[in-house]
C-alpha cells in the first residue's frame, strides 16, 4: 500500500507541493504516444504528486498537460517557464513575458499558472526592471500566482536576494551543491519556495565510462572525484535512492522534480522518497566529501 505523499508548504507563497514533483520535459518527446503521456500524467496525480513542472522549450509538454490534466486543474500545482519563444515577440522583452504567458495558458488549457519562471536567463537580464515589471503585471492580473526564477550561480543568488521573486528552481544533487550552500539559506530566510531540479544528477552512474558529450558528463566526473560509492554500498542503497533521498530532503528544498516517461520509474521514485532523509552518518560522509572536493564547483547550467 502506498502511503500518502508528503506535502510541504511552498515557502510563504500560500501553495503546497509534494516532496516529489514530476518534471515534464520527457513528456514533450514526439516518440511518446498521447496515450502514454496521458497515462503517466494521471498516474502521477493519482500517486499524490501535486507539482508538475514544464516549460516552453519542452516540445509537446505544455500541450499534453493541457489535453490530459486540464479537467483535474484543482488537483495539482502547475509550474512553467518562459521569457523566450513567444510568437510575435523578441526574446527577453516585456512582450515576450506577456504573450508567452497568454500563449502558454492556451496550450495548457488553464486560466492561470501557479508558478512561472524566467528560464535560465543571465544576470544582466534580471537587472532589467521592465522585464520584472511584466511579471508583476501578470501576477497582479491573476495570470500567474508566483513569479519565479530558474537558474544557477550569480543570477540565482541575485534572484534570491532581489525581493522580486516568490520562488526559485535550481540544481540540487550529490554532485551539484553550490545552490544548497550559497543560496538556499537566503531563500529560506526570505520565505521563498524552492524546487530542486536534476535531483538524481542525470543518472550519471549509468555510464561505465566518461560519457563525452552527454548531458551527464560533468556529473559523472564529479561523482568520480567525490568517491561516494563505498558510502552508498555500505548503506545498502541503489544509486537512484541514494541521490533522490539526498536531494529531496536538503533543508530549504520543498519539492524535487524528476523527469521520466516511464510509469514504472515514476512509481519507483514515489517508493524511494517514502524512505525519508538519508541516515545521519551517510549525510556526514557526503558533506565531508563535498568539503574536500566540491567547494569550488559552481552550479551546472
Amino acid at each position: 500500500m502506498v502511503r500518502p505523499m508528503e506535502q510541504r508548504e511552498f515557502g510563504e507563497t500560500g501553495l503546497r507541493v509534494s516532496v516529489l514533483g514530476l518534471g515534464a520535459g520527457q513528456l514533450g518527446a514526439g516518440s511518446l504516444s498521447e496515450d502514454q503521456a496521458g497515462t503517466l500524467l494521471n498516474r502521477a496525480l493519482d500517486l499524490g504528486i501535486t507539482l508538475v513542472d514544464t516549460a516552453r522549450g519542452y516540445g509537446l509538454s505544455e500541450e499534453r498537460i493541457g489535453r490530459h490534466l486540464a479537467h483535474r486543474r484543482d488537483d495539482f500545482i502547475l509550474s512553467s517557464k518562459g521569457g523566450y519563444g513567444a510568437e510575435g515577440a523578441e526574446d527577453w522583452t516585456p512582450q515576450a513575458i506577456r504573450l508567452g504567458i497568454e500563449q502558454a495558458l492556451r496550450r495548457l488549457r488553464v486560466d492561470w499558472i501557479d508558478i512561472f519562471h524566467l528560464h535560465s536567463c543571465p544576470l544582466e537580464t534580471l537587472h532589467r526592471d521592465e522585464l520584472l515589471a511584466a511579471l508583476d503585471d501578470a501576477r497582479q492580473s491573476g495570470l500567474i500566482r508566483v513569479a519565479a526564477y530558474s537558474g544557477e550561480n550569480e543570477a540565482l543568488a541575485f534572484a534570491a536576494q532581489s525581493g522580486r521573486f516568490g520562488s526559485l528552481e535550481t540544481s540540487v544533487n550529490l554532485a551539484d551543491q553550490w545552490s544548497r550552500h550559497s543560496v538556499l539559506p537566503t531563500a529560506t530566510g526570505r520565505g521563498l519556495g524552492v524546487i530542486a531540479k536534476r535531483p538524481i544528477a542525470n543518472a550519471a552512474w549509468r555510464f561505465q565510462e566518461r560519457p563525452v558529450g552527454e548531458y551527464a558528463e560533468t556529473y559523472w566526473e564529479r561523482l568520480g572525484v567525490l568517491d561516494l560509492n563505498a558510502v552508498r554500498q555500505g548503506a545498502g542503497l541503489e544509486w537512484d535512492e541514494f541521490a533522490l533521498r539526498f536531494a529531496a530532503f536538503v533543508p530549504g528544498v520543498h519539492s524535487a522534480i524528476v523527469g521520466t516517461a516511464s510509469v514504472a520509474n515514476l512509481e519507483r521514485n514515489v517508493r524511494l522518497v517514502e524512505g525519508g532523509p538519508l541516515p545521519l552518518d551517510v549525510l556526514t560522509h557526503v558533506e565531508a566529501a563535498w568539503d574536500r572536493h566540491g567547494r569550488g564547483w559552481g552550479g551546472e547550467v
